[in-house]
């Protein structure tokens, strides 16, 4: 499958809980790295989820946010995926900021340059990605 998001993450479901119109779909990256969709429940049941489902996970790049100091707040997004930086490109106006999990997971995020500034977003700098469930996309294969 060719996409155009940078992020194309392959793993497995780990867990599902389907609710009145959506499912919350858990899962696993490999190494420990995790990250949680949430799809229609239409969509879950003609995707076949269910644990142990092999599944792609779809998040572009400018859907992810970054963070370096969370002040105590707490979000609303149920993905914070704490990393090092592992590269930064800078554009004229966008700067590509590569973040290295833990478990070995590189999550990839577009953000203006002001703020790579302002967040001090260098290699070897620790970081948190910020996803929304809902900008996750799943694909199973076909």
């Amino acid at each position: 499958m060719k996409v155009s998001a940078r992020n194309v993450l392959e793993g497995t479901v780990s867990a599902l809980k389907e609710g009145a119109v959506n499912a919350e779909v858990d899962v696993s990256l490999g190494g420990g790295d995790k990250l949680a969709a949430v799809v229609t429940l239409e969509s879950a049941r003609s995707l076949g989820l269910v644990a142990g489902t092999k599944v792609v996970a779809v998040v572009k790049a400018p859907w992810v946010m970054l963070a370096t100091d969370g002040s105590g707040y707490r979000l609303s997004a149920r993905n914070i995926l704490a990393g090092t930086v592992e590269s930064v490109e800078a554009g004229k106006v966008n700067v590509e900021v590569t973040l290295a999990l833990p478990g070995g997971t590189r999550i990839t995020s577009v953000v203006t340059k002001e703020a790579a500034t302002e967040l001090g977003l260098k290699p070897g700098v620790k970081a948190c990605a910020v996803i929304k469930a809902s900008s996750v996309i799943l694909g199973v294969p076909a």
